[in-house]
């Protein structure tokens, strides 16, 4: 089980989401929930291909930290 770090931004027509340590995996969608599904299978689709491909997967090393400022 591989946990990729997923960045969430919400725009003014709905939610947007990528990967940062699986550049080129991003999607859009109209709600959060519903971005929320098609960037999973946005991951597992890229991830098959690497691997149909011979291809290496990439080890998640993204973080998050939430910074509070006053």
């Amino acid at each position: 089980m591989m946990n990729y770090v997923v960045v969430y931004e919400k725009s003014s027509t709905g939610w947007a989401a990528y990967v940062p340590d699986l550049p080129g995996v991003v999607t859009t969608g109209p709600s959060k929930e519903e971005t929320q599904r098609l960037i999973r299978e946005a991951i597992e689709f890229h991830l098959e291909g690497l691997r149909e491909d011979d291809l290496p997967i990439p080890q998640p090393s993204a973080s998050t930290e939430i910074v509070s400022v006053s």
